[in-house]
């Protein structure tokens, strides 16, 4: 098969394309029901088993792990058939994971709108082109590839979920106290509530993270009255961040790949983009349960509304369209790693040590020539 000459109509998507509220509510339970069995399990055993608590933190992991995979349907307003009960379910998971919801979700299109349009989007670790990285001083360069080792997942990880939308918040509204200050002083009493900040691009993406900061930074201060602030930020802080670590890799890696499509704005296909830019990561059927199949991830770039729950059947329904697609395993994660270049001039993503490989042969033909 291939991608060139197929079309996105040629795919049997629309009969996945149905949500089903009855499971949707079973795949919440499935989460918030045993995650907070697991909190109430590690409070009880801190002191008569602590050794416990490395097992029970590893559950939470992943049940933390499915929740986040199920707020990301929420945001593609596939896992409910109503919008508005997408957007509340999803804001409760973002409390869950500590990320307002909304404003991730619409960062979330952007990136599926342009999926393997790399002039436009660069992916969660914003990838420097071979040129960008040339003009890098030996130290930046060094910098740069540090900052995207694998290892920078977990310090990353906690920035991402802990801290970031609480800077974020708190730099906009600083920002805000000029421009109230102004309009008050000219009497603009309408300018006091026109204020556009770049740490969000909507009213609308404030209130959702302004919500979102209050009802987090309140569970985790009524958690650890409740448990003993000690103990939730021991157990929290590294569980946290070892979710996000993993959510980021996953998505890293189902874009970041050998032979990925990575291509300029002039040319590029939408779907080339979804069947050759997403990869299909084939995991073990229990990890394929706690990260909602998002493993089918060429047919989510397909069509974004399908939920996560039919995404193995329309995969199988459509098998013989997806023979040419990208198949990764877990073992493939540390070479795709490594993908943190875009050749432009070439279309296509490489890596640091094949950069300096290209450069070395061609320094050697100058000198020749």
């Amino acid at each position: 098969m291939s991608s060139v000459t197929v079309r996105r109509t040629d795919f049997d998507l629309k009969p996945f394309m149905v949500s089903n509220d009855w499971v949707a509510v079973a795949q919440i339970l499935s989460v918030l029901v045993p995650y907070g069995a697991l909190w109430a399990a590690a409070y009880a055993m801190h002191d008569a088993a602590p050794w416990l608590l490395v097992p029970i933190a590893g559950l939470m992991v992943l049940f933390l792990s499915r929740s986040f995979a199920l707020m990301h349907d929420c945001g593609h307003y596939s896992l409910f058939r109503r919008p508005w009960v997408n957007r509340a379910v999803g804001f409760l998971l973002g409390v869950v994971n500590g990320l307002p919801q909304y404003p991730w979700s619409r960062g979330h299109a952007y990136h599926h709108k342009y999926n393997g349009n790399w002039e436009r989007y660069r992916g969660p670790a914003v990838v420097a082109s071979v040129e960008q990285f040339r003009a890098m001083s030996p130290l930046c360069q060094r910098l740069y590839t540090a900052l995207r080792h694998p290892l920078m997942l977990l310090p990353g990880g906690f920035f991402y979920l802990v801290v970031k939308s609480r800077v974020q918040l708190l730099c906009g509204l600083l920002w805000y106290v000029p421009h109230l200050v102004a309009c008050v002083w000219r009497r603009d009493w309408r300018g006091i509530f026109a204020y556009k900040s770049k740490f969000w691009y909507t009213t609308g993406e404030f209130w959702d993270l302004l919500g979102n900061n209050i009802c987090v930074l309140g569970t985790w201060y009524f958690c650890g009255e409740l448990m003993g602030h000690g103990f939730f930020w021991a157990l929290y802080a590294p569980m946290i961040t070892v979710t996000a670590a993993i959510f980021i890799c996953v998505f890293y890696i189902q874009h970041n790949f050998p032979q990925s499509y990575a291509h300029r704005d002039e040319g590029w296909s939408s779907v080339r983009g979804s069947l050759e830019g997403s990869s299909y990561l084939k995991l073990p059927g229990i990890l394929n349960w706690f990260t909602a199949d998002i493993g089918y991830h060429n047919v989510h770039h397909l069509c974004e509304r399908i939920p996560n729950y039919r995404l193995a059947a329309c995969h199988r329904a459509n098998a013989h369209l997806l023979e040419g697609v990208k198949v990764l395993r877990i073992r493939d994660i540390p070479t795709c790693c490594g993908y943190i270049l875009w050749d432009a001039a070439r279309d296509r993503l490489t890596t640091v040590e094949d950069f300096r490989r290209s450069n070395s042969l061609a320094g050697q033909d100058a000198a020749l020539a």
